[in-house]
């Protein structure tokens, strides 16, 4: 069975992708309009209003008034 140059590619793409995304990369669900970190169940099930964040590992800094 060959593959064609197409299908190949894109199936390196989705591996290589599946592969960046599961390795060094810290994240959590957060509740898209208040920004409140939810259990990661909300994102895992697609819940409109819930979205995956990273953990940049750099703390929000506020301004002083």
């Amino acid at each position: 069975m060959a593959k064609t140059p197409a299908a190949l590619f894109a199936a390196t793409v989705l591996v290589a992708g599946l592969g960046v995304s599961a390795c060094g990369e810290n994240r959590h669900c957060e509740h898209d309009a208040t920004d409140q970190v939810v259990a990661d169940s909300f994102c895992e099930k697609n819940t409109p209003g819930y979205e995956w964040e990273s953990d940049s590992g750099k703390s929000k800094k506020r301004k002083k008034r």
